[in-house]
């Protein structure tokens, strides 16, 4: 690694049309959950101006049995989506929770992935997918995530929580980030540049509107940053492109699954490629990223390495990985080798099969939506909530390893 560089990681907020795309496929997700836990989803959703679609697959008791609708199933996928808008904050004339345009494309899951993934006689689960995963953690924060991601998500969350309770009302539900770091000896000293531009009410793009927003969006990041990270050479871009009133799903359109850098770890890890929302745990896209965080920031918490990068691949239908990968890019106390050793001798693990990831990690339960916005990593373990954030674990690697 180079001891000396500039990073950059970006996020967007809840209401970033993809965003909103991805929480409403997450509620679908925890709505059928709710129902059935384990309940096949696949479900896709676009935004755009006054009009939210949903497409896709699914098999959930109580739901959807026998290819047909169960009564009343449409109207509370329905209430859901429209809820989640709302939730947002979304009461735009081109984007309204309660007046948009709600089109439904779900059908039933198909027959021949359901036969390699579901387990049968003495064939395991399968996993959904093929795939590669990657999981990643270091000790740069509190949270053992890259600093140019954490700080960028908690900016945004601050804004997201004054914009809720009044604090901020010039703020409109649409924003994103960017925060760039200077590292030296491998670690941040300094935010060198730092962009927010986000959607605001009519007139706050000139005049004393428009530094009183500026004003406050300087004085949330300095909140957030360590005490010594800006300084007079911090380059600041705050709605650089001047006005921004119209955003959300109205600005742009919106996909299910296009932020998976943001929802990860900001470009400081190799990614796999596969989104996490709208998918039930049976897919290792979601479950085995998440398992692979788990192991990577309970490798860092146990001081094996100060920064980790775990990689797991899997094939359809076949339950247990292709393959496990450490690398501690040379921070490790003891050889990747052993590391992965390790893991593999943990029993409770369950051998790090789709079944034994859903198990260990307590995934089929209706707990997606929260970790649809603002990442998906680096957030605290409340309750049922993202579980792959607990280091429980490192004990466990600590004496495997002793």
């Amino acid at each position: 690694m180079r001891s000396t560089y500039l990073f950059t990681s970006e996020s967007v907020s809840e209401g970033h049309p993809d965003k909103v795309s991805d929480q409403i496929s997450d509620a679908i997700v925890d709505l059928l959950l709710s129902k059935d836990p384990e309940a096949r989803v696949a479900c896709e959703t676009l935004t755009t101006t006054q009009r939210v679609v949903l497409a896709g697959e699914l098999r959930c008791k109580g739901v959807y049995e026998n290819g047909a609708w169960v009564d009343g199933a449409l109207e509370e996928i329905e209430q859901t989506v429209r809820r989640t808008v709302r939730e947002i904050g979304y009461e735009q004339d081109g984007f309204h929770w309660e007046t948009l345009t709600f089109e439904n494309h779900l059908h039933g899951q198909s027959a021949h992935i359901a036969q390699g993934v579901d387990a049968s006689g003495n064939k395991d689960e399968g996993a959904g997918d093929q795939g590669i995963m990657f999981g990643f953690a270091c000790d740069e924060t509190p949270d053992l995530m890259p600093a140019t991601i954490d700080y960028s998500h908690k900016i945004l969350q601050r804004l997201a929580t004054d914009r809720k309770s009044g604090a901020a009302p010039f703020l409109e539900p649409d924003a994103k980030s960017q925060v760039t770091l200077r590292y030296r000896d491998g670690k941040p000293v300094a935010a060198t540049a730092i962009v927010v531009s986000t959607q605001h009410a009519p007139g706050y793009d000139e005049g004393a509107k428009e530094a009183e927003l500026k004003d406050y969006v300087k004085g949330v990041v300095a909140e957030i940053l360590p005490e010594g990270f800006l300084s007079d050479e911090t380059r600041w871009h705050i709605n650089p492109t001047g006005t921004f009133v119209i955003g959300g799903p109205d600005g742009d359109a919106g996909l299910t699954g296009r932020k998976i850098i943001v929802d990860t770890y900001g470009g400081a890890s190799p990614h796999g490629g596969g989104a996490f929302s709208g998918k039930d745990p049976t897919k290792v896209d979601r479950s085995a990223a998440y398992i692979s965080r788990y192991l990577a920031k309970n490798i860092v918490a146990a001081g094996i390495a100060r920064r980790c990068t775990i990689q797991l691949s899997y094939a359809i239908g076949v339950s247990e990985p292709l393959s496990l990968y450490v690398d501690t890019h040379g921070t490790g106390t003891v050889g990747d080798e052993r590391i992965e050793d390790a893991i593999r001798s943990i029993d409770k693990l369950g051998g790090l099969t789709p079944r034994g990831i859903r198990t260990h990690l307590k995934l089929n339960k209706p707990i997606y939506r929260r970790s649809a916005a603002y990442g998906h990593f680096g957030r605290a373990a409340e309750g049922d909530h993202f579980p792959w954030e607990r280091t429980d674990l490192a004990d466990d690697l600590k004496a495997a390893l002793a």
